[in-house]
């Protein structure tokens, strides 16, 4: 009887964790999918307005950016959910990793500052752009803490607030900058029509200054309470998911920072247009990891904890193919809808490539737990070098024999290979019961479906949506028991 108690509670808690999970990444995910996608409507508008050259300086610019906040930040974000979780004296441990963030940066940004010339030069980038830059890289890293600290705290509703009031803005002076003012005349004093991509900069300088307004009360309502321990500590976890984090920034700009050096500004300006179609399951991805990463932390005591994270996989898998799958069967409306110029199509082979290598990544990001939960983040830094060095040496192999295919398949091999030393190595150490069955019958199907769509079927709807539908079908079959048991509770 005591024995039948037991199993029921703990069924209890698995499905409540299970539901919490969904409610988490949901909520949170809102604040990534619906900036993302209000981001997405600007992708046509860029790619109408910028020639392929001037759409590659918009990516090289976002490039450094992605490389200088993983720098910027060195891990203290996943360091803060980690000690806040843990440690009793919350208050402080926010303190001492917001004071830290805000005393590097302010650092840094007066270094750089003072030798912008040079260093514009350094990195190849024009001087009004290079200023732009260091202005968006110093304000979106004062402001991380405080976003951490509103997803650690459970305040959705105010964190995807300020998220949408970023892109919101973000968004508006884009078309305000590149549509309205050359469709309507409108008179803006200094406008050059021939640098249009110098607007998007300012949209984003503008966007990222309201952001930091809107948090300033927590940088007034600071306590000074600095504790050089608790830094240690989380600089000790936080450097080599820093040094993952600029691996990670290698692996997915790398290939969009050598192809205008092999094969020139316009090849990859086609290539980054077209590797933007693979943004909806970054969205997906980018959408998990925001309610999954406290999730996991907050839930690592729990009994029955493992079996709730190889759970999670497996819907994360299903969900990810699925998507694929979808977008593979329709696809050329996708095409028409994100990349509207044909000037740019010469580079959209890559596209199914790259969803792939996306889902190997966000399969990546599901087993990072096992590192994260056991303070191993050093494998995690392992990993992405790994990863980084795969990615470097495939680009430079293959782009001379294949062009800028060769990047693509770079891409899907270091994922894939990164994907699968995590499993391996973690099995080790934090052994989840993953259903590596399901999991790979899911991913092979995949590969298989999307493959017969893209190859046979791309403009045929029809046949497209029976093979999409045999995938729903699959699920359906396979996973129909465990479906009824988390429908009826």
């Amino acid at each position: 009887m005591h024995k039948n108690v037991f199993l029921a509670e703990l069924n209890t808690y698995y499905l409540g964790a299970l539901k919490k999970f969904l409610k988490d990444t949901i909520i949170y995910g809102l604040a990534t999918v619906l900036p993302r996608l209000m981001n997405f409507v600007l992708v046509p508008l860029h790619i109408d307005k910028l020639e392929t050259t001037s759409y590659s300086d918009n990516t090289t610019f976002y490039i450094y950016a992605a490389f200088f906040n993983v720098l910027l930040t060195y891990g203290m974000e996943t360091a803060f959910f980690r000690f806040f979780s843990k440690h009793q004296d919350k208050d402080k441990v926010f303190s001492t990793a917001f004071i830290s963030l805000t005393v590097t940066t302010v650092l840094f940004f007066l270094v750089v500052f003072l030798n912008n010339d040079a260093l514009a030069i350094l990195v190849n980038l024009k001087l009004s752009y290079f200023n732009l830059l260091l202005g968006v890289l110093a304000l979106d890293t004062l402001v991380v803490v405080p976003f951490a600290f509103l997803r650690a705290t459970g305040r959705p509703i105010k964190f995807t607030a300020i998220k949408l009031t970023n892109i919101a803005i973000y968004v508006v002076l884009n078309f305000f900058f590149l549509w309205a003012i050359p469709k309507f005349g409108i008179g803006y004093p200094g406008y050059d029509s021939k640098d249009l991509v110098k607007y998007i900069f300012v949209a984003n300088l503008a966007a990222s200054i309201v952001t930091f307004i809107l948090l300033t009360p927590y940088f007034i309502k600071t306590k000074i309470q600095f504790s050089m321990d608790i830094l240690k500590q989380m600089l000790n976890y936080g450097w080599p998911v820093m040094v993952a984090g600029m691996a990670y920034v290698i692996n997915e700009n790398f290939d969009k920072w050598l192809l205008p050096e092999l094969l020139g500004k316009d090849i990859n300006g086609a290539y980054s247009g077209c590797y933007k179609i693979a943004v909806f399951m970054t969205i997906f991805i980018q959408g998990f990891r925001l309610g999954a990463e406290p999730f996991f932390f907050n839930h690592a005591e729990n009994q029955n904890a493992k079996k709730t994270y190889a759970d999670i996989m497996k819907y994360f898998v299903i969900c990810g193919s699925l998507m694929m799958v979808f977008i593979m069967a329709y696809f050329d409306l996708f095409k028409q809808f994100v990349v509207r110029d044909p000037s740019y199509w010469i580079a959209i082979d890559i596209v199914p490539i790259v969803l792939l290598a996306n889902l190997f990544l966000g399969i990546y990001f599901n087993l990072a737990i096992w590192y994260k939960l056991t303070d191993k983040t050093r494998f995690g830094m392992y990993l992405s070098l790994v990863g980084a060095f795969i990615t470097i040496a495939l680009n430079y192999y293959l782009i001379p024999r294949i062009g800028f295919m060769g990047s693509a398949w770079a891409t899907l091999a270091a994922y894939g290979i990164m994907m699968v030393l995590s499993y391996v190595i973690g099995k080790r150490h934090y052994p989840v019961p993953y259903d590596l069955g399901k999991i790979l019958l899911y991913l092979g199907l995949t590969v298989i479906l999307s493959g017969i769509i893209y190859l046979r079927f791309k403009s045929n709807y029809l046949m497209s949506t029976v093979l999409l539908l045999v995938f729903l079908g699959v699920v359906i079959m396979v996973e129909r028991k465990d479906l009824k048991r988390l429908l009826k509770n």
